[in-house]
């Protein structure tokens, strides 16, 4: 029972959150810049953020939050149940275009992921799964994937990463984008994810993420079958940076086995 009444509120409070967020662009945002001059904050990521705090601390006392602007726990572990929220994931889509951006909420008990919510506010499409129970779209269930080859696949990847930098050798990444029918960048991690978990992008990679920007997804591609580790094939952590791979199999394992050995991640 605790379960479903933590997926009912959940939902509710998610949908209550995209509205709350709608309603705001008809005020003026206060938008301040955190660790470098293209990543944003806005006023609105701030109050979503404290509004899920307190109606999980109302309702759920004994749960601690992960949120990305700071207002839960600060978190060395994930023993018990632990929220691991995004309130306003593709902030600069939010400021720039008012659509393209998600809530994204992971729920995981002892360090294994339960439930998985993520909410693209504009399209209203609510991306939902919990752990053996399958994942839907908008109560749809989503399909297992299928498998397919680099040659026939759409990925989702920043051009950044393929740009050169001290970081690691972007050719690596360049022939993959050669090689691929196609990439894409949503600007949103979380809807990027979403759509590979709902067979609209067959991979998605990125080079730095944080928690909050996986953790739902997580929960969503092992609902489908999917795959996701870091550049070196390890396990993502939910307590520090990564980078991600999320991708259909046969897939990913191609990926690794043509293009990825041999980075510097």
């Amino acid at each position: 029972m605790k379960w479903v009444e933590i997926d009912t509120h959940a939902r509710k409070w998610i949908k209550e959150a995209g509205e709350r967020i709608k309603e705001s662009f008809v005020t003026p945002l206060d938008i301040q810049v955190k660790s470098h001059p293209n990543d944003f904050v806005t006023n609105i990521d701030k109050e979503t953020e404290r509004f899920f705090i307190e109606k999980i601390r109302k309702k759920f006392p004994g749960h601690r939050i992960l949120g990305e602007e700071g207002y839960g726990n600060r978190l060395n572990d994930l023993d018990g149940i632990v929220w691991i929220i995004d309130p306003i994931d593709g902030t600069t889509n939010f400021i720039h275009q008012r659509r393209n951006f998600a809530v994204s909420i992971g729920i995981y008990e002892n360090g294994i992921g339960k439930m998985g919510f993520i909410y693209d506010v504009m399209n209203n499409e609510l991306f939902h799964a919990a752990k053996g129970q399958g994942a839907f779209l908008n109560g749809r269930a989503l399909e297992r994937l299928e498998r397919v080859r680099v040659s026939e696949a759409i990925i989702g990847l920043n051009a950044a990463w393929i740009l050169a930098n001290r970081r690691f050798d972007a050719t690596i990444l360049r022939d993959l984008v050669r090689d691929v029918r196609g990439t894409r960048s949503y600007g949103s991690a979380a809807i990027e994810i979403a759509s590979v978990c709902a067979g609209r992008l067959d991979a998605y990679l990125s080079l730095r993420l944080s928690p909050w920007d996986i953790a739902a997804g997580l929960v969503l591609l092992g609902e489908v079958g999917g795959i996701a580790s870091n550049l070196r094939g390890e396990p993502l952590s939910l307590l520090q940076q990564n980078t991600v791979i999320f991708s259909k199999p046969g897939l990913y394992e191609d990926v690794f086995r043509d293009y990825l050995q041999e980075g510097r991640w």
